[in-house]
């Protein structure tokens, strides 16, 4: 079996399996492959920005990250409501997640569950005005976070540049269905 070693940040240091000759090779071979240096700094990029971003909101006694994502869903949305499976698909945050988030920010007052009469075994999550009040108070420190982290690395035009490449991801709908490896 041959499954990568991790570091503390992700960073796979090496591969493990029986005499270590071929996996060895097979790390090697990736090295400096541009679509596997991509998506590295894509994680990597994400697992240091996003964590970055959630302090500043947190230091100035905004709403968490996740709930800043669910309530800007709501926010764009027709009626500012949408079913909960819409929603999952929306935010960048899992089902399970998005299901607690709601409950999290229902119990706070910020968004409500409403049944979906045509179908019950569906609900939809409905932002409130307090639920709008804090999105309006967190944007600040939000785009000031975005700013402060990606322009003090990036030029505008590089800015517009990455915006254009992760639309293109973003936006493909003929991405390829997970692989199952080993079986």
């Amino acid at each position: 079996m041959t499954e990568g070693v991790v570091s503390g940040d992700g960073v796979t240091e090496g591969v493990v399996s029986g005499d270590g000759a071929e996996d060895d090779a097979a790390a090697r071979s990736s090295a400096g492959d541009p679509a596997v240096d991509a998506w590295r700094g894509l994680l990597v990029a994400h697992s240091r920005l996003v964590p970055a971003v959630e302090a500043d909101l947190r230091a100035a006694g905004q709403v968490p990250l996740s709930w800043y994502d669910v309530l800007l869903e709501l926010n764009a949305a027709p009626d500012r409501r949408l079913r909960m499976s819409e929603l999952g698909q929306r935010t960048v945050l899992s089902r399970t997640r998005v299901s607690r988030v709601v409950d999290e920010l229902a119990a706070a007052g910020l968004a409500e569950r409403q049944p979906d009469q045509a179908d019950g075994r569906s609900s939809f999550a409905v932002l409130t005005p307090a639920g709008r009040e804090a999105l309006r108070r967190a944007w600040p420190v939000y785009r000031q976070a975005i700013h402060r982290q990606l322009t003090a690395r990036l030029t505008p035009q590089q800015c517009r540049d990455l915006a254009t490449l992760l639309g293109q991801l973003i936006t493909a709908d003929d991405l390829d269905p997970p692989v199952t490896i080993g079986g």
